[in-house]
């Protein structure tokens, strides 16, 4: 089992009654969750007083989130007042990425745990105490199952997926590209010299999610990061237009 979310690792092969146990199991799972949901409105109720937009970034490990958040941060400096969590189950590393750009950035690790919960996200709001009408980045812990299960609070989800994983990815992992609102194809850079169809995947996605928006990119040459950076600015005058009637973009 997950040491935070209770998710099974194995079935059972072997007949003998112990139905209760499931039963026991599955309240638990439906305790966990409906608490964190809870909490998680909450958080979103927190960032609507503050017009703050909070993005949850999930991906595999070593998608290239942290360094697309490197580069974003760089690119919209002094148009976007941009702060960061971090997750991950041990190290700050990541956290001492983000500070050398100098934005501020709180690093939650989580041990044990594979992904980020809304209680966490509460703790670590209260330590980064973002200024109002600001971007939230939540880098949630590397893993296409757990995190995709718990909401935190946030506005809108991006999943990055790198185009070194494979195409049949959203097929594979189906509910973590089914709640996200935009997907980032990222190293596209590597195109070239890898076996991998950007149209099979775009198929494969539009299975899944047709609602989610594609946006294919280098996070480390900065190709299509314009796309990328648009696609915030448009959210953010969205949600600020579904909280106030009014859509004043967050740039300038």
């Amino acid at each position: 089992m997950c040491a935070t979310c209770g998710c099974s690792v194995t079935g059972h092969e072997h007949e003998h009654d112990h139905e209760h146990e499931h039963e026991h199991t599955v309240t638990l799972e439906q305790k966990v969750l409906a608490r964190n949901d809870e909490l998680a409105e909450r958080n979103r109720r927190w960032f609507a007083e503050r017009d703050i937009l909070a993005v949850n970034l999930m991906s595999s490990p070593g998608s290239g989130k942290t360094t697309l958040l490197e580069r974003t941060i760089e690119d919209l400096a002094g148009s976007l007042d941009i702060a960061v969590i971090e997750g991950d189950q041990e190290t700050e590393f990541d956290a001492d990425r983000i500070r050398a750009t100098g934005c501020r950035v709180v690093q939650l690790n989580t041990g044990a745990g594979c992904h980020l919960d809304a209680e966490m996200l509460a703790r670590a709001l209260d330590m980064l105490d973002p200024p109002g009408r600001s971007l939230v980045f939540i880098e949630n812990v590397g893993n296409l199952v757990c995190p995709a299960l718990f909401d935190l609070g946030e506005a809108c989800r991006a999943v990055v997926m790198s185009v070194t994983e494979g195409a049949d990815k959203p097929l594979k992992y189906p509910h973590m590209f089914r709640t996200a609102d935009v997907v980032l194809l990222n190293k596209i850079d590597l195109l070239p010299y890898l076996e991998f169809s950007v149209d099979q995947f775009s198929e494969y996605l539009n299975q899944v999610s047709p609602r989610a928006s594609l946006i294919q990119v280098s996070a480390t040459h900065g190709d299509g990061t314009p796309d990328w950076y648009t696609w915030l600015y448009e959210r953010e005058s969205h949600e600020r237009a579904g909280r106030t009637g009014k859509p004043v973009p967050l740039r300038g």
